[in-house]
């Protein structure tokens, strides 16, 4: 039977079963939160091989009354391929459940040169859960981002540099993030060999800079940022700190790199930061470039999954920084108004790529 909107009973229960999945989609991450705060990646890493549920309980040292909340937990993660159940044989030559890591939950592991364990404690961070609250009256203040509407004025940035725990978790998420490229470097060491310098516009605390020098002993490499981010770093015999700001002056270079950085901001905020970066690049007798690390939406070829990520952080660029995600043609289009006439885009690095641009 038809409801008086045209729509079949089954299909609205189908509707109503898909609206409750995305209502209750925050117990997904708040899960992967609980389960590295109770450690349970590193657990079953030290183990070497899958672990069952009595291993787990007597590893974790949790009431006997949490047992089957553990397991709960597991079943969770499990159907969304955070951790992967076999079969183990006890003792007893007995089949038993046994919880094993996957490639996602390989991330989850604390101290390896991959882990994402500070992403997930800097998300799922209550102040800036909280913000997103904040959505609706955000919508028809004339503030523009979300920041200032539920932190008060002065933006992320500021609120950062006054919240000196929030900024700490800030930088350790994204040093991991850094960290994880190190796989794919010998993939792209074209893009870096037969530069003598390069300038890592935004670079932080250098973590990227510290990987790319690794790779590449002989490259002069500079990091930029802001004063108070790089006063106290040091740096080695090729790589150095330079404080300043992008949006005046960027060191001269062979090549600029910008990773993860022009997404924070709108699109006449990143024509600045690129012509700064022509600029940088025009001195050189031979032609240089600009290296970006960031997300091309490509809703046409992604697979669903990696669409919605980069949705997703679409949403939180635009509430929280008055920044974006872009497709192809809207990064050629500020390419072009910065003064760059050619690019290449190479999607390398998972959700990200590689983008190599010329004047």
């Amino acid at each position: 039977m038809a409801s008086k909107n045209g729509y079949k009973s089954n299909e609205l229960f189908q509707a109503q079963a898909h609206l409750y999945k995305h209502i209750q989609s925050h117990l997904m991450i708040m899960s992967i939160k609980w389960a590295v705060e109770l450690g349970i990646p590193d657990i079953i890493k030290n183990q070497t091989q899958p672990i069952t549920l009595p291993q787990l309980i007597s590893a974790l040292q949790v009431p006997q009354s949490k047992t089957t909340c553990v397991q709960r937990l597991m079943r969770l993660l499990a159907h969304n391929n955070l951790f992967v159940i076999t079969k183990k044989i006890d003792s007893n030559n007995e089949a038993t459940e046994a919880y094993g890591l996957t490639p996602s939950s390989e991330l989850l592991v604390k101290g390896t040169d991959h882990s994402l364990s500070s992403m997930v404690e800097f998300i799922t961070n209550p102040t800036l859960v909280d913000m997103f609250h904040h959505l609706g009256k955000w919508t028809f203040s004339e503030e523009l981002t979300l920041t200032e509407v539920a932190l008060g004025s002065g933006g992320y940035w500021k609120f950062l540099q006054q919240n000196p725990g929030h900024l700490k978790r800030y930088n350790e998420a994204m040093e991991s993030d850094s960290h994880l490229i190190r796989s794919a470097l010998k993939d792209c060491q074209p893009v870096f060999e037969g530069l003598d310098s390069l300038v890592d516009v935004g670079g932080g605390t250098g973590t990227m800079a510290k990987i790319i020098c690794e790779a590449f002993p002989k490259l002069k490499y500079i990091v930029l940022d802001l004063p108070q981010v790089v006063t106290g770093l040091t740096g080695s015999n090729n790589l150095s700190f330079v404080g300043g700001n992008m949006f005046e002056y960027v060191p001269q270079a062979d090549a600029i790199l910008i990773k993860w950085v022009l997404h924070n901001w709108n699109d006449e905020d990143c024509i600045k930061i690129l012509k700064n970066c022509k600029e940088a690049i025009s001195g050189k007798e031979k032609q240089g470039k600009v290296i970006i690390i960031d997300i091309v939406i490509n809703t046409k070829q992604d697979e669903h999954d990696m669409t919605e990520l980069k949705l997703f952080l679409d949403i939180a660029m635009m509430t929280v920084h008055n920044g974006k995600e872009r497709d192809e043609n809207e990064w050629k289009g500020i390419f072009k108004k910065a003064g760059f006439e050619h690019c290449k885009i190479f999607p390398i690095f998972g959700f990200r790529s590689l983008i190599e641009l010329y004047p």
